[in-house]
């Protein structure tokens, strides 16, 4: 059976989850630490960052590291249950704005946020900084008024089919959820596009994630929230 590392906080981690499950292929999960990663994992994933997938092969093993790689090769290795739009538009659509969540929104918001509360909060980082948080807050800001903007022209994030755009939106924006980070009653159709996400099977592990050392809002896992 495949293996993924992860780490259940990681937007990259919850991408690589939501992929596999959607494309129906069976994986355990293996718990990472990203701040103390093992020698065994090291030999393995010279990045030494979650998430990594082990995929049993014809000859061996394959070792496919990072959410983009491991998306594209759960979608490129069956033409089940697509992630890609069909449509030569959409399809660019779709990657870019996985590039957009990977890098932007990364840099913007959960270097801020996510290091801040999370990382912080766990590796014996002290506590967080509040001109650091409101820098992290008004960046959200920014994305979530940019991501309303989308979904109050189209079905999903990309276009008219769900895909790896909303797994890469919606794989960060719950990590933000988890540690209560977004209001959701200042975005109705925002959360009219994420109630429809948490409804997936896909989505409903990462909604019984829990974190020692964190206490996720009780509206995390409703989806009627």
């Amino acid at each position: 059976m495949r293996t993924l590392y992860h780490w259940p906080l990681d937007p990259q981690s919850r991408q690589a989850r939501i992929a596999l499950t959607e494309k129906k292929l069976r994986f355990k999960l293996e718990l990472l630490n990203p701040w103390e990663p093992d020698e065994t994992f090291l030999e393995l994933c010279p990045e030494g960052t979650p998430p990594c997938l082990v995929d049993i092969i014809a000859g061996g093993n394959a070792v496919i590291t990072g959410a983009r790689a491991i998306c594209e090769y759960a979608e490129e290795g069956s033409s089940r249950f697509p992630l890609m739009p069909s449509n030569a538009l959409e399809r660019a659509e779709t990657r870019r704005l996985c590039a957009w969540f990977d890098s932007k929104f990364s840099d913007e918001v959960n270097a801020y946020l996510m290091h801040e509360r999370v990382e912080k909060a766990l590796s014996g980082g002290g506590a967080p900084h509040p001109p650091t948080l409101r820098e992290g807050r008004e960046h959200l800001m920014h994305h979530l008024t940019y991501m309303t903007w989308l979904l109050e022209k189209r079905d999903w994030m990309a276009g008219k089919s769900f895909s790896l755009a909303d797994i890469a939106a919606g794989a960060n924006i719950s990590c933000l959820d988890f540690i209560g980070e977004v209001r959701w009653r200042n975005w109705p159709v925002l959360k009219d596009w994420y109630q429809k996400l948490k409804s997936r099977p896909s989505f409903q592990p990462l909604l019984a994630d829990r974190v020692p050392g964190l206490i996720a809002p009780s509206h995390y896992a409703d989806l009627d929230f």
